[in-house]
């Protein structure tokens, strides 16, 4: 593959591997839905390559490795990256939780410095989104670690865990707004293309 700012794909899986081993948990598999999600999406939007939107939905999650923790996540796996200098990769564990690109929307507790928050707040003050971050944004917010789902249920599934903010409503504003921009981009629903959406939203059974 060409120098995408992502490792490749064996290196990518191996990755995975060795931050489930450190830190095992569903976001594991959140991390391996969210993967195929944004694979199969990017098959159908020009200018998106399936394989590296399959690599960044992978790695999205992947400063977990460090142990449990709240929003810091972003931080730790954008660190670890950066230092490998898989940029891209690394830019999307921080994007993807800020369909706003504002540090107040995420979810749960920022634990980490303030020198280290004012950092995440810079970064995102300075970028201009491409259609990766879009992407694995909105996959974020349809992928359970069971599967593919309807929207609204991986965002009330957040809410219920670590409870509203005043960005909120906001932030699922802008996830549905991002599925219909990749609706028009695709000239199809997202559930059309998403596997196993009825089952994982529904139950067995449906």
């Amino acid at each position: 593959m060409r120098d995408t700012g992502t490792p490749n794909l064996q290196k990518a899986h191996l990755l995975l591997s060795e931050a489930e081993a450190l830190n095992p948990g569903p976001w594991v598999a959140h991390s391996r839905v969210t993967a195929e999600a944004a694979q199969a999406l990017a098959a159908h939007l020009p200018g998106l390559e399936p394989e590296v939107a399959y690599i960044l939905g992978l790695l999205h999650d992947i400063g977990r490795r460090a142990g449990v923790t709240g929003m810091r996540h972003v931080l730790d796996g954008y660190n670890f990256l950066h230092e490998q200098g898989l940029e891209l990769a690394a830019r999307i564990c921080i994007t993807h939780s800020f369909p706003l690109q504002d540090v107040r929307e995420g979810f749960g507790e920022w634990d980490c410095s303030p020198e280290e928050l004012a950092f995440v707040e810079r970064f995102l003050a300075q970028i201009e989104y491409d259609g990766y971050d879009r992407l694995i944004q909105l996959c974020d917010a349809c992928c359970l670690p069971s599967g593919c789902c309807l929207i609204e249920k991986r965002l009330v599934d957040v809410a219920l865990r670590y409870g509203p903010n005043a960005y909120t409503v906001p932030k699922w504003r802008a996830v549905l707004a991002l599925q219909r921009d990749f609706e028009q981009a695709m000239g199809r629903s997202i559930y059309a293309v998403l596997p196993g959406v009825v089952e994982n939203t529904f139950g067995p059974g449906f």
